[in-house]
């Protein structure tokens, strides 16, 4: 039986190592690209805000995994860059479901990214993948948006799976890369109250989350991708400096200070969303990081 999976936003953190994995475990790859001469794996060309796509990218489909989206993290969330970041995600989901609609093609599941940020700031109440989300903030409009368009593939009859996805870790980006950055040179603190929570996954256990989304027909429908033991901002921060063998020498890094840094975008460190697994630990899936010491030390572990 053939197994080709189709990546959006497949040269990103996510899908570069979700490629890798999916090969590793026999699959063919090909992505949705805009440069698709660039890139290391076979590429359909498309231009989501464009709306237009390569017709032949969703024929050759066994499954599609949608990750494609402008960072959240790099640079300030001016009034154009969250234009970009709503667009580049709804307007891609859209493009997809469009052609999904279409006769012709193969595809027996779509398996689409969204992000715990859905939540908005929660507290410590325990999220599960039912908890309506709050209506308010950016990150939680986009989220809900993003999820919106992804539904329409699930109408028309493809299996939909949509992972809500924590803050991922990873040394080759993401929010772990300037955290380690400032505990590395001793400026390392808590951000804002350091109590709230952060519920983070390893990149290798997110793709393997993907992987069983793809291979296993139960899972439809909403699932939180987060590793079961979430922790506070300050937790992490002890236990990341404990990892790379560096005191924690700063005061708390204030709330105010972060927001003039950082503007809007602060809402990524200092909203509180304590995400519950349950859900996919339910469906039998096994973390290989369940908890966050051995997560960080994958990664720093050989460090002095």
């Amino acid at each position: 039986m053939s197994r080709k999976v189709l990546i959006t936003g497949g040269t990103g953190m996510i899908g570069t190592r979700l490629a890798e994995m999916l090969i590793d475990g026999g699959y063919e790859v090909a992505l949705l690209s805009r440069t698709p001469g660039d890139n290391r794996y076979f590429s359909f060309r498309w231009d989501p805000l464009a709306g237009t796509i390569d017709p032949a990218a969703v024929p050759y489909a066994d499954f599609i995994v949608n990750l494609a989206g402008s960072s959240v993290s790099d640079g300030k969330w001016t009034a154009e860059r969250k234009q970009q970041i709503l667009s580049s995600r709804v307007a891609g989901t859209q493009l997809l479901a469009r052609e999904l609609r279409k006769p012709g093609h193969h595809v027996r599941g779509f398996v689409s990214a969204s992000a715990i940020g859905i939540y908005g700031d929660q507290g410590d109440r325990l999220l599960t993948a039912e908890t309506p989300p709050p209506a308010d903030d950016f990150l939680a409009t986009v989220c809900r948006q993003w999820e919106e368009a992804a539904e329409y593939v699930e109408q028309d009859g493809i299996r939909t799976a949509i992972l809500r996805i924590g803050i991922v870790l990873s040394p080759e980006g993401g929010a772990l890369v300037p955290l380690a950055r400032t505990v590395k040179l001793m400026a390392g603190a808590p951000l804002g109250s350091g109590k709230q929570y952060m519920s983070w996954i390893h990149l290798d256990d997110l793709c393997r989350l993907f992987i069983r989304a793809i291979e296993d027909e139960q899972w439809r429908g909403v699932y939180n991708a987060v590793a079961p033991h979430p922790v506070t901002n300050k937790e992490f921060t002890e236990t990341l400096a404990e990892v790379l063998h560096r005191p924690l020498v700063l005061p708390k890094v204030p709330e105010f200070g972060l927001k003039l840094m950082m503007g809007e975008m602060s809402e990524i460190v200092l909203a509180s969303q304590r995400v519950s697994a349950e859900k996919v630990l339910s469906r039998g899936f096994k973390f290989e990081y369940s908890t966050l010491k051995p997560a960080l030390e994958s990664f720093y572990g050989d460090e002095q």
